[in-house]
């Protein structure tokens, strides 16, 4: 279950199709767009134009791309995340300690969305990047998460999981993730154990923010490096010791 019902304007939903055609393709002319997304080119034409009016994307040569003005939006974003910097800078001190892929991530649309991510001198290249979003029943993150949060909002999450399988190994109906997410609160962090992506496993930490949960940090891996020992070893000590340095920046800042 995606999204929320309701009444939506077709309109708006042309426009964003559009933002997100233009992110994906780095650039496309009209024609290509009228193509990819169903519709028509004189109603391609006028979104472009609108949307080049608002300078949210540049007309360049045959094409358009989005516009300079989008980071500024999500420079705008990152303020509004309590204590960022803090998350930046310990995000990168564990990503450098343990040489892997470090990342931070929060809850939104009932999906964990990656809020920083930062790369080891050992990391492995993967799809994640900075505001991208993945399933929460298969991530490290998003089991965190689920775990941690107050019941009532942790059920809500649940109910909206299609329990889509990434891999064999993804977390496929609700019983077993409940016996996951009770697993995750015992031992205080949740793992990826290949669910999200073949040979690659992940442990995270939940950050707590008081009575409520700002998000998870977590560590990816291959599994040859991150093995059995490993990820319920030395690996959740990085997760909850970076954990616990944001969370007291929090309480005092």
């Amino acid at each position: 279950m995606e999204g929320s019902p309701g009444r939506t304007i077709r309109s708006v939903q042309i426009a964003f199709n559009i933002i997100d055609e233009l992110q994906a393709q780095n650039g496309i002319g009209v024609t290509e767009l009228a193509t990819e997304l169903g519709h028509s080119k004189s109603t391609i034409h006028s979104h472009l134009r609108t949307l080049e009016n608002r300078e949210i994307i540049v007309r360049e040569d045959d094409g358009y791309r989005l516009s300079l003005r989008v980071l500024d939006m999500a420079n705008h974003v990152r303020k509004q995340v309590e204590n960022y910097d803090v998350i930046r800078e310990e995000t990168e001190e564990l990503a450098a300690e343990t040489g892997e892929i470090a990342q931070f991530g929060m809850e939104e649309h009932q999906k964990i969305s990656y809020l920083y991510k930062a790369n080891g001198d050992r990391a492995v290249v993967t799809a994640s990047r900075v505001g991208t979003q993945q399933p929460l029943h298969s991530t490290s993150l998003g089991k965190t998460i689920l775990a941690f949060l107050p019941p009532e909002r942790s059920q809500e999450l649940i109910d909206s999981i299609d329990f889509t399988k990434s891999t064999a190994k993804t977390v496929s109906s609700r019983e077993e993730l409940l016996e996951e997410l009770e697993r995750t609160r015992e031992r205080g962090y949740g793992i990826d154990d290949e669910e999200n992506f073949e040979g690659l496993r992940c442990v995270a930490a939940p950050v707590r923010d008081g009575e409520s949960i700002m998000g998870a940090i977590s560590i990816t891996g291959p599994s040859s490096r991150f093995t059995d020992e490993r990820l319920h070893g030395e690996l959740p000590e990085y997760v909850m010791r970076a954990a616990n340095v944001i969370e007291v920046n929090t309480k005092f800042s």
